[in-house]
């Protein structure tokens, strides 16, 4: 029998340490959190959620789109990020701004360009007058809703977003010969001799795939460029000219990436490492979501990157095409088993109608 989400923390899937939460996780606290993460009248004009964003079968990111769009068709710079082990991380967002999820989740409540409220307080009181939310937040926290039992609810769903036992864990931590195909095989040398172990790490006995370290991976860093069409959705792109231009989008800026976070000079163009746990499912790629497929990845790095003031261990390989085939076989070995039960989770809660608001 598998462990609800609530017990994916200490008793995880293979390949994956035990993770402890800041303060006891009850599968009361995650129900609420889950319908919060899709209830759409968290965002300012009670369209978007958390969820339409990072979608659950896509990954828990969003695949038809590079970055996302936001409040009345506002750009998001970034990649949205998948959510799997995020519980994991002691770093969050691209550029490592916060530090545990009860802080992450007001970033996007409050941004202009993704949720878009214009305060907690607001937020707040939206939600008390919703029926049926002030008793569930009592019944899951032993007190209303607040700002704490807000941040903790939203926290507690993420950090069951658990996902592990894929076919590598299986060959390589239990040792069984026939879970993956030759080529995986194959791919995982390649992968460790080619130097990608060096940030996507694997110890003795679990593999997060990631040191949670910030480099500067070589990609391009372009420019400030005017934007003349906004992709407001997949398929649908709108002309910006006039007022809309200068209001909504007038410039694609710079994304200088950590230094974001730290102000730091060398930190300019670094971004956190991202596991490489279901990275089959979480196209496209990148900070920006500027390569389309795993393949575009593998000639990204088998190039050496775009510039050449990358770190250092970011250098031309040379593989030949059964290298980069054998690769990909590997990291498309790392789709954890119960990624299809996590998205059917989310789907059994149900989607907030802002007709329900007294």
């Amino acid at each position: 029998m598998r462990p609800s989400l609530a017990q994916l923390l200490e008793n995880p899937p293979l390949g994956l340490p035990p993770a402890e939460p800041p303060r006891p996780l009850t599968q009361a606290s995650v129900n609420l959190g889950r319908r919060l993460f899709f209830d759409r009248r968290l965002s300012f004009n009670q369209t978007l959620s958390c969820g339409m964003c990072h979608i659950p079968e896509q990954g828990f990111t969003q695949r038809e789109l590079a970055t996302s769009v936001g409040m009345e068709g506002r750009p998001i710079r970034r990649n949205a990020p998948a959510l799997y082990n995020v519980a994991h991380r002691p770093a969050l967002f691209l550029d490592g701004r916060e530090e545990s999820l009860e802080q992450q989740i007001f970033a996007p409540l409050l941004a202009a360009n993704e949720l878009g409220n214009p305060s907690i307080g607001l937020v707040l009181q939206r939600l008390r007058r919703i029926p049926g939310y002030v008793a569930t937040f009592q019944s899951a926290f032993g007190q209303g809703i607040n700002i704490n039992t807000l941040s903790w609810a939203l926290a507690d769903y993420q950090r069951t977003l658990i996902s592990a036992d894929s076919p590598f864990d299986r060959w390589h931590f239990d040792g069984d010969a026939d879970a993956v195909a030759p080529a995986v095989k194959r791919g995982f040398a390649v992968f460790k001799d080619s130097g990608c172990a060096a940030c996507h790490r694997i110890t003795e006995d679990h593999a997060h795939f990631t040191d949670d370290r910030f480099h500067d991976v070589g990609m391009p860093r372009g420019g400030i460029q005017p934007i003349d069409k906004l992709q407001v959705a997949p398929g649908q792109t709108i002309d910006v000219d006039g007022d809309v231009k200068t209001s909504i989008a007038p410039r694609k800026p710079i994304d200088l990436g950590r230094f974001d976070a730290t102000g730091q000079i060398d930190d300019r163009w670094k971004f956190r490492t991202p596991t490489l746990r279901n990275v089959a499912l979480t196209a496209p790629y990148m900070h920006d979501g500027s390569l389309p497929t795993l393949r575009a990845v593998v000639d990204f790095f088998d190039r050496g990157g775009a510039h050449p003031n990358a770190d250092e261990r970011v250098q031309p390989l040379g593989l030949n095409e059964s290298e980069k085939e054998d690769l990909i076989a590997f990291l498309r070995s790392l789709t954890g088993s119960n990624a299809d039960q996590l998205a059917a989770d989310a789907r059994s809660a149900p989607i907030g109608d802002r007709l329900e608001v007294n």
